[in-house]
């Protein structure tokens, strides 16, 4: 299996011989902490995401890592039992210079050596963090310049109304993410509706809170991005393959 894929897929949920934890972190450089065993084989649906992660996984005793870019569609991947994976999931905003954001988006990098506990990036060997050293590891990247910060994307994303112009958001949304503002917005709606209806609300509800227009507009949505119907979204024992994880965060201001 390749490592995109590996990388990808282990991170799945929904009725599959995985195991899957994740968590939220304090560092403004992170989204999200995960980490996922396989037991069994599957085949998964990777639903679209605005972030960019940094992966590891091991397979057959060998280790690997790789930086994972943004999706801006879904996919399909396997499960090879006996997989492990885990990674740091990186809030808008952060990014590593030496690798463009738009380089990585729809793709992965996959590290050039690893071993049991160290990986190279940027042409230094790391120790490998586990789920609970994400915080120092990506401190320590953040130290030595491999990861770096513009708090302005995050503000933007999150809704906020920066005082700067509207050309300067954009270009610096674009730099820091690979993505457009519009691109990231309608990634992450699509997978919050995707929550929502799982959750149980109604599609005329989930239009009205995330404003879509109309249903045609979510259905669109979900299709491009989630790869699901709502009726699908609300009654899972209906759909094929299960979705990749889907985490609740703070609803999105309206357009």
């Amino acid at each position: 299996m390749g490592g995109r894929a590996l990388a990808a897929d282990l991170r799945e949920t929904g009725g599959m011989p995985l195991e899957n934890e994740d968590r939220p972190s304090d560092s403004p450089y992170i989204h999200r902490v995960w980490r996922s065993r396989a037991s069994g084989v599957a085949r998964m649906t990777s639903v679209a995401t605005s972030n960019w992660e940094l992966v590891f996984w091991r397979y057959q005793g060998q280790v690997h890592a790789a930086a994972r870019g943004p999706e801006t569609t879904i996919s399909s991947v396997d499960v090879a039992e006996g997989a492990e994976s885990w990674g740091v999931t990186f809030a808008h905003g952060s990014s590593m210079p030496h690798l463009p954001p738009a380089r990585l988006v729809d793709s992965a990098l996959e590290s050039p050596h690893a071993t049991a506990t160290r990986f190279v990036l940027r042409g230094d060997e790391w120790l490998i963090p586990d789920f609970d050293s994400a915080e120092q590891f990506v401190g320590r990247l953040v130290r030595e310049g491999v990861v770096v910060r513009d708090p302005l994307v995050d503000e933007v994303v999150a809704g906020g109304l920066p005082d700067v112009g509207t050309r300067s958001v954009q270009r610096r949304v674009a730099a820091a993410t690979g993505l457009t503002q519009g691109g990231i917005r309608q990634i992450e709606r699509a997978r919050q509706a995707a929550i929502l209806l799982g959750e149980g609300l109604a599609p005329l509800d989930v239009v009205d809170r995330l404003g879509y227009y109309d249903q045609p507009h979510l259905a669109r949505s979900l299709q491009r991005f989630i790869g699901r119907t709502a009726t699908e979204l609300r009654r899972p024992e209906q759909a094929g393959q299960p979705l990749s994880l889907l985490y609740k965060i703070e609803d999105l201001p309206r357009s």
